[in-house]
Formats: structure tokens, sequence, C-alpha cells
């Protein structure tokens, strides 16, 4: 069996928390390839050395003096080479970056320096080799990841070595220039690397223990989901869930190996596990609910509306041409309504609200903003009845006003449509009915 660990930033912010991954990676002789990120925030007075490397590097590129923010870079790492006990100089590796500052190599490569620095540093404390992302991880002209060369680089590569490092969040263009991911990226590092040398388990540790039912900002202490698969995991990332970078999902999805979130300051816990399906039975009948707040609509009245070929099709090339994206869209025999990012219409709202009464002659036309969507997604709705009604019947106890109701064709999510102000509180109705009572 052979595993590939990512950690992220808070899992590798201090020499403490290095000594817990190290021993993490070393209970397990499977825990081959190990995928670091950039040290993260030690408390919440903090900055990420991300962070703090962009703003050296915007200041450079101005021609200010960034030596304070440059001196605190340095001994964050120099203070965990130290506490770690290694005989290590990363000098060679900061007298470059800064040449390179100085060369303006760009925004991508200053944001990449933690990963490698702190990807040395791992390699060091575990004695496995070092293997720089940007000779492995290749993305094409206009920035996109090319996952075929990509795949055969990494195969290639980690043929050679039993146990590597190879850290997270950048890779190279044909040019040779470093391109990262974005924000999040080393999650999917992990994945590519799990990929190429066909994983039997991709473990990505971090600071919680595994996926919560709920935002734990909105419901204190929420259940952890044991188990998920990677479409209900889609729903709920698209919907802010934000544990692991959504596409991450992909490179593993194709090879079906797992993906394990585990908490590195609670190594005993399980966990939740991603996989492509199961024949575990959930602990409740949702999976999880997660929700985004700043949505905006559009409802359309027309007599007759559904005996009119290409009705809907208009309306939606209206937006098209106007560039704005469309998130879901409820009819009735008379009615349609769009839901779409209210920020994205704000500027257009009028040449928008103006084509579509030049393209399908509406009745009547109302616009709703600052409105929120709720995801309630979860395998067990499919073999459980009365899930809507129980849905509609918990936010009626708590006086939330439904907007728009949307269940998918695959039974597998359910969107509910409700106002800004309204949000916390219908989240709190749905987990108290589908988890706290389990009624």
């Amino acid at each position: 069996m052979q595993k590939v660990v990512k950690f992220g930033g808070s899992s590798l912010a201090s020499a403490s928390q290095f000594k817990k991954a190290g021993d993490i990676v070393r209970a397990e002789k499977s825990r081959r390839y190990v995928v670091p990120s950039a040290p993260g925030k030690r408390d919440s007075r903090d900055t990420k050395i991300t962070d703090m490397l962009y703003r050296c590097y915007g200041k450079a590129e101005r021609g200010e003096d960034y030596t304070k923010e440059w001196a605190f870079i340095r001994s964050r790492f120099d203070e965990i080479i130290g506490e770690l006990s290694l005989s290590l100089s990363l000098d060679e590796e900061f007298d470059e970056i800064q040449t390179q500052f100085k060369k303006k190599a760009g925004k991508d490569y200053a944001a990449s320096r933690g990963e490698f620095l702190n990807g040395i540093i791992m390699a060091a404390y575990l004695g496995f080799e070092f293997i720089d992302a940007a000779n492995v991880i290749f993305f094409d002209k206009t920035g996109h990841l090319d996952e075929e060369k990509t795949n055969e680089a990494l195969a290639e590569r980690l043929k050679k070595c039993e146990y590597a490092v190879i850290p997270g969040f950048y890779g190279c263009d044909p040019d040779g220039r470093v391109v990262t991911f974005s924000r999040g990226g080393s999650d999917v590092t992990g994945s590519l690397v799990a990929k190429a040398v066909h994983a039997d388990l991709y473990e990505n540790w971090t600071d919680v223990s595994g996926f919560l039912v709920a935002d734990p900002r909105i419901i204190k202490d929420p259940e952890v989901i044991e188990t998920i698969t990677y479409r209900e995991l889609r729903e709920l990332s698209y919907m802010g869930a934000t544990v692991l970078h959504e596409d991450a999902i992909f490179p593993v999805r194709k090879e079906g190996i797992p993906i394990n979130i585990r908490n590195t300051n609670k190594p005993e816990d399980p966990g939740t596990l991603i996989v492509e399906g199961t024949c575990r039975h959930p602990r409740f009948t949702i999976t999880g609910i997660a929700g985004k707040k700043g949505f905006a609509s559009v409802t359309i009245d027309k007599a007759m509306m559904n005996a009119e070929v290409g009705f809907c099709r208009k309306i939606l090339q209206v937006f098209e041409e106007n560039n704005v994206s469309i998130e879901h869209m409820p009819s009735g025999i008379d009615t349609m309504t769009v839901f779409f990012h209210q920020d994205e219409f704000e500027s257009k709202e009028q040449r928008v609200l103006a084509g579509i009464h030049r393209v399908a002659e509406p009745d009547f036309i109302e616009l709703e903003s600052d409105l929120a969507l709720i995801a309630v997604v979860g395998r067990g709705m499919r073999q459980t009845r009365g899930t809507s009604g129980r849905i509609f019947a918990a936010l009626s106890h708590a006086n939330v006003n439904v907007k728009m109701i949307d269940q998918g064709s695959s039974e597998l999510n359910i969107i509910i449509g409700v106002r800004c102000n309204d949000f916390e509180s219908a989240i709190k109705a749905i987990y108290d009915i589908f988890v706290t009572t389990q009624l």
C-alpha cells in the first residue's frame, strides 16, 4: 500500500506543527510522498508566509524597501529550522529569490517560494528526497495545467524515488517561468502526485477533522461527515464548503483513489473519506448543508409562455450576450425565474432587462436582490420520502420565507433560495431537523 500525504499551511505553521506532521509520516511506511504547503498562521494575529511574499514582491516591483517583511520571512524559516535542530542553511535559496525579485520574475514565482522553502525543510527533516515541483508540474502557455505531460513526468520521476517531498501550489510553463494554481492549490498538487503513482489513498491533513455537515460559524460543533462521494463534495464545494480545493478531486477521481481529510492536531480522528461511490449508509438523511449569499433573480411572467417555442433560449441568450452566468432557472407554466450573482449583474441590469423585453415581450418582470442559495446535499435523500416536505416544515417553523426550491434530477441535492437576512436561520433549521432531532 502507498499513500500520498499533503499538509496544509496550518499543519506546518511552526516547528511544533512540523514535528506532528513528521510523526504522522513516520507512523506508516506507506506514506511515501509528501506535499507541503507554505507555513500558515500560528495564531489569529499572525501573517501567512504566502501573503508576506506577495507583499515583498509588490514592494520590490515598485522599488520600495521591503527589509522588514523580508526579515519576517527569514525569521519564520530560521525559527523552524532551529527548533527542528537541522543542519540546514537556506542562504543560497534566499539570495536567489532576491535576485529573481530584482529581475521581476513575477508574482507567481514570489508566491511559490513559501512551498519551495518549506519543501526543502520537510525533505531534510524526514530524510526524503526533494523534488522541485517546477521540474514535474507543467502548465501550457495559457496558464492551464498540462495534465498529460505532468502525469508522465511525475510517474517517470517518482518511479525512481521511494520517498520524496514535492512542494505544492506551483509548476512551470513552457518558457520555464513559475506558474501557480489558485490559492489552496497544494491540494491539486497532492492529487496529481497520487494519480501519477497510482496511490491507494490520498491523505489531506489540515486543522479540522474532516468535512463538517454545516458551517461551524453558523452551527456550533456540527457533526463530521464520515463518508462523502465526489459528486456530493462537488455540490457542497460549489456552494461554499472550502476544506478542499474543488479542482483537487478530478485527478484522483479518474483513478478511483479515495481522499481522506484528516486533522494534524488530532491524528486519531478518522476524518472524512471522499470516494467515487459507496454502499455505506449515511448517518443522516443529508450529507451536508452549504450556501452562499450575494444572489439576485429576475422573474419573467408571460401568458402561454409554455406554448412559445424557444422562449427560454431567448431569455438565456440575453444573459449570455451580457456575460452574466446563470446559477439556477426554476420555471412554471407562465413564469420562469433566473438566479445569478448580484455583483455580476448590477452594472448590466438595465441592458439585460431591456434585452428581455425586446426578445420575449413579457407581461411582467420582477427583479429581486439580496438573496442567498442553500444546497442540501445527500445520497440518502433518494431513499427517503418527504425530504422536501421536512425542509419546508423546518423553514416554516423558523419563519423563513422560501423564494425558490429546485431539486436536481439526480435527487442528490435540493437548492433553496431565501433572503440574505434569513440565511443563518434557514441553515440552523435544516440542520436541526435532519441532524439534531433527526425527525
